[in-house]
């Protein structure tokens, strides 16, 4: 009995000393991880990109490091303010049937608002070409979304990344992969479109809503 009450007295001071030590474990780690959340370092607002390109300006490596990452940059074009200027100039619709088609992309955002913007040959092949300008501060991961209905019924849907682009004073052209555009009397008729450029932040730089006409010949 008095060996059974010791081996029940240790077990007991046992799981009091073990109950304490993940106590004070715990109070340590809290106390831990309040001083690393004091100590982390708060992310500030998005720098000018002028503002980043002056600094260690003097830096002839940190100079060429940065040229690397993200081209030489136009001073003429870069602003005071953090964020990019992208505007769309206009969009090409190539195709080996017919000469190319250059779309311009009015100031108020609406191309043709009494007819189709553009009209194609069903079963022609075809390329959209998009020309852009970047100014201000570099563009993150611009991207295009385009969305095509017919009678209301959402008939398809492309997303593609167009990447990454510091600002110059020429534009920039993407040229995105060849298609085909269906054919039959069912392809026929007239389309709605709702084209968009965002870029990482989903900043939307450019939303267009028009209608476009697939016939049986190039009109």
């Amino acid at each position: 009995m008095g060996l059974d009450d010791e081996n029940k007295k240790g077990e007991a001071s046992g799981e009091t000393s073990d109950r304490e030590n993940r106590l004070s474990r715990m109070n340590s780690e809290s106390s831990l991880s309040e001083e690393d959340e004091e100590r982390k370092p708060e992310l500030g607002p998005m720098i000018a990109l002028k503002e980043q390109l002056e600094k260690d300006k003097d830096d002839e490596s940190l100079r060429r490091w940065k040229e690397q990452l993200i081209g030489v940059v136009d001073f003429e074009d870069v602003g005071e303010t953090p964020d990019p200027v992208v505007k769309i100039l206009h969009l090409t619709v190539r195709s080996p049937d017919r000469e190319e088609m250059v779309l311009t992309i009015p100031d108020d955002g609406v191309p043709n608002p009494k007819g189709p913007w553009f009209t194609i040959k069903e079963g022609s092949k075809y390329t959209l070409v998009f020309n852009f300008r970047v100014t201000n501060n570099i563009v993150s991961g611009l991207r295009y979304n385009n969305t095509v209905w017919k009678t209301g019924v959402k008939v398809d849907s492309t997303k593609a990344m167009l990447g990454t682009f510091s600002p110059q004073a020429e534009p920039y052209q993407h040229v995105m992969p060849e298609e085909t555009t269906p054919s039959g009397i069912f392809a026929r008729g007239t389309y709605s479109a709702r084209t968009k450029f965002v870029d990482d932040d989903n900043k939307c730089y450019l939303e267009i809503n028009y209608t476009f006409d697939i016939r049986k010949n190039w009109q």
